[in-house]
């Protein structure tokens, strides 16, 4: 009953709470605000201030970071053109050098291949020589046996035998050498 004598008492408006409740509501706030205010308030910004320095510090890290990775590549690439210059170089070079050398065999080719003809021409005298010289001495024997059997007295001494021989062919070769 006694809820329905106070109702009872004053009309209440629903809207408006009773100046009691509503003045422990408001030092119940500003114990609440003050002390997140003094306590919480802090532990926040603090967390808020790390966490703004660690983006910033990220932020910087990745610029530094792209900083550094933009001067390895421009490396890379100065690298990458001074290797192909190089490449470039040394292909010049081996062509120059093959070149050379095949100038160089092909001079030491020619110069075998005049050796050998040289050589050639050299044995062929040599040869024709050593066949001048056989047939020399096969026709001074033959032209002394000739000469023997004509004569009637055998032509055996060694040194009158060269002499003839000798006087008939060199008699022979003027005569070759006057008919042309």
């Amino acid at each position: 009953m006694n809820l329905l004598v106070l109702a009872a008492e004053e009309p209440q408006n629903p809207l408006v709470p009773p100046i009691p409740e509503l003045v422990i509501g408001l030092i119940a706030f500003v114990i609440v605000f003050g002390f997140l205010a003094k306590k919480l308030l802090p532990n926040i910004n603090k967390v808020l201030e790390e966490r703004r320095e660690a983006i910033e510090g990220g932020i910087e890290k990745a610029e530094a970071a792209q900083t550094e990775a933009q001067s390895v590549l421009e490396q890379y690439k100065a690298q990458l053109a001074e290797a192909r210059h190089e490449a470039a170089r040394l292909r010049q070079e081996a062509l120059e050098q093959g070149t050379a050398l095949k100038e160089e065999l092909r001079a030491e080719g020619q110069r075998q291949r005049e050796e050998i003809i040289a050589a050639g021409h050299a044995q062929i005298a040599a040869d024709r020589k050593a066949a001048s010289q056989a047939l020399r001495q096969d026709v001074g024997k033959l032209a002394t046996d000739l000469a023997g059997k004509l004569v009637g007295e055998s032509l055996e001494d060694h040194a009158r035998q060269s002499r003839t021989i000798d006087r008939f062919l060199s008699e022979l070769e003027e005569k070759a050498e006057a008919a042309r």
